[in-house]
C-alpha cells in the first residue's frame, strides 16, 4: 500500500464517493465527492496528539465494537494516507457544544473545521470496480443467538481478538468476562465516591458509619433528615460492596477461551439467505485455530460442517497440519441451535451426520463463519455506473470475459465479481488492469494521457 501511494502515476482519492458516471470506453466522465475530513491531509503528520486529547469515546466499528475510539480519528493503523478525521456525528463542535482541543493540541495546525467537500470531475478511459463485500448478519439465524449470548462471536470480532492491535491486545478473552471486568472497575469508581460521601457524614457525626447504622437499625429510625440520608448512602454503598465483592470472586476464576468452536456456512449454502458458497470461510476458520494454538497451546478447536472445502494449492495440506498440529478437530455435522450454558458458556445442540445422532457439547467461545454478503452500496453504484447486477447482488459479468461487466470499459475484481479470498483477489486484480489498459490502448478508441 506505501508503494501505491508513493507512486507518481498513482492518485489515492480516499474518503471519496463516486456520485456520477457518463460517457463511454476511453472517454468516461466521473464525478467524485472528496469529502471534508476537516483535518488537512497535507499537513497531518498522523502522530495521534490529537487522538490522545480527545474527550468524546465512541464505540470502534473497526474494532466490531468490543473497544472505543475518539471523535477525531483514523480508521486503523498504517492506512493511507496517514492522516486522520472528523467524526462529525460526535464532535462536540459540531454538535454545538465548546471543544476545540484537538485543534489545540495540533502542532501541525492541520485541523479545519470549516472544511468543506471537494467535486473532482474527472476523465477516465477505463473503471475497475473493487468494492469488497459484507459481512451476513447473524441476527438473521435466531437459533444461534448471536448477541443475545454474548460467548457467541463472529469470525471477523474472533479476527479482531486474535489481533495485537485489537480490543483484547491478542489475548483470547470472553466478551462476558470482559463485560463483567469494565463493571468491577465501574463499581470500583463508584464505591471510591461513596467512601468520600460516607467520610463526610463520619466527619460530622464523629463515629462510623458501621456503628452508626447499628444504633440506626437497633432505633428504627435515625430522627432526623442528616442521619436518614446518611443511613440511605450506607445502604446504597452495602449493596454495592456485595456486588462487586461477588464479581471480583467470579473474576478470580477467569481464563482465557481455551475450548472452541467454529460454526461454518452462516448464511451461505443457504437457500433462505445466500444459496452460494463463501469459498474462503473454511481456510479462515483453520487459519484463525491454528493462530489461537499458538496463542495458547491448550487450545482445542472443532470446526462444525457440511464438509471442508479446501480447494487452493496447499490448503488440504494446511487442513491436516491444523489438525495433526494445533488441536482441529472437523466434525462433519449440521448445528440446530445454540443454547446458554453454566458460567455463560454456550451450548451447541448438533446432529452429527455420520453417526446419524443428536448431540450437545459445552464450548468457552463459539465463532460463527459468516457469509460473504454483496456490499451494501452495490444496488446504487450499478445505477450510477450503468452495469448490471446479478441473481446473487454481485456484478453481472460475461462468460466468454469474466471480469468485463455488461458495460464495455468497465470491468470487475475481488468480491465485486464474486466471495473469493486474498489470493484471488490480487491475481483478479492484475488480470482487470491488464484488460484496462487494453481498453485505452485500443486504436479505435481515445488515448489518456
Amino acid at each position: 500500500m506505501l508503494d501505491v501511494g508513493r507512486h507518481p502515476n498513482v492518485e489515492l482519492l480516499a474518503y471519496s464517493e463516486v456520485e456520477e458516471v457518463s460517457g463511454s470506453v476511453g472517454c468516461f466522465k466521473v464525478k467524485v465527492r472528496k469529502k471534508a475530513r476537516y483535518v488537512d491531509a497535507d499537513k497531518c503528520t498522523g502522530c495521534g496528539a490529537c487522538t490522545e486529547k480527545c474527550p468524546t469515546d465512541v464505540l470502534d466499528l473497526y474494532n466490531e465494537k468490543h473497544s472505543t475510539r475518539k471523535a477525531i480519528y483514523s480508521w486503523f493503523a498504517q492506512g493511507i494516507p496517514s492522516t486522520h478525521a472528523i467524526d462529525t456525528d460526535h464532535c462536540r463542535v459540531f454538535n454545538g457544544k465548546k471543544c476545540g482541543i484537538c485543534q489545540k493540541k495540533c502542532e501541525a495546525n492541520a485541523i479545519d473545521f470549516e472544511q468543506k467537500d471537494e467535486v473532482l470531475n474527472l476523465d477516465i478511459g477505463a473503471i475497475i470496480t473493487a468494492v469488497g463485500y459484507d459481512v451476513f448478519d447473524p441476527v438473521k439465524i435466531p437459533e444461534y443467538r448471536y448477541r443475545d449470548l454474548p460467548n457467541v462471536v463472529t469470525a471477523i470480532e474472533f479476527e479482531r481478538f486474535l489481533s495485537a492491535s485489537g480490543p483484547t491486545h491478542g489475548h483470547m478473552d470472553r466478551p462476558s468476562d470482559i463485560t463483567v471486568t469494565k463493571r468491577i472497575k465501574e463499581l470500583e469508581k463508584q464505591e471510591t465516591r461513596s467512601l468520600r460521601t460516607l467520610a463526610r457524614f463520619e466527619d460530622k457525626n464523629g463515629k462510623s458509619s458501621v456503628d452508626f447504622f447499628k444504633e440506626y437499625e437497633a432505633k428504627g429510625s435515625g430522627g432526623d433528615d442528616n442521619l436518614e440520608q446518611w443511613a440511605a448512602k450506607y445502604k446504597d454503598h452495602l449493596a454495592l460492596d456485595k456486588e462487586l465483592t461477588a464479581l471480583k470472586e467470579r473474576a478470580a476464576n477467569f481464563t482465557t477461551a481455551k475450548k472452541l468452536a467454529f460454526i461454518q456456512c452462516v448464511g451461505s449454502r443457504d437457500l433462505r439467505f445466500y444459496p452460494f458458497c463463501s469459498g474462503f470461510c473454511c481456510m479462515h476458520s483453520i487459519k484463525e485455530a491454528i493462530i489461537a494454538h499458538e496463542h495458547d497451546t491448550e487450545t482445542t478447536s472443532t470446526i462444525f460442517g457440511m464438509d471442508i472445502r479446501a480447494v487452493g494449492k496447499g490448503f488440504d495440506e494446511y487442513k491436516v497440519r491444523g489438525n495433526n498440529n494445533s488441536n482441529i478437530t472437523y466434525k462433519r455435522s449440521r448445528v440446530a441451535e445454540i443454547v446458554g450454558g453454566p458460567n455463560d458458556n454456550p451450548v451447541l445442540v448438533y446432529e452429527d451426520t455420520q453417526e446419524q445422532v443428536v448431540k450437545r457439547e459445552e464450548f468457552d467461545m463459539v465463532v460463527l463463519a459468516t457469509a460473504c454478503a454483496p456490499t451494501a452500496g452495490m444496488h446504487d453504484l450499478s445505477e450510477i455506473l450503468g452495469i448490471e447486477i446479478n441473481r446473487f447482488g454481485f456484478f453481472t459479468t460475461s462468460r466468454e470475459k469474466p471480469l468485463d461487466t455488461s458495460k464495455e470499459g468497465i470491468f470487475v475484481c475481488g468480491c465485486a465479481h464474486s466471495p473469493m479470498d486474498i489470493p484471488e483477489s490480487v491475481a483478479q486484480a492484475s488480470s482487470a488492469a491488464s484488460r484496462a489498459v487494453q481498453a485505452v490502448t485500443h486504436e479505435n478508441l481515445l488515448k489518456v494521457s
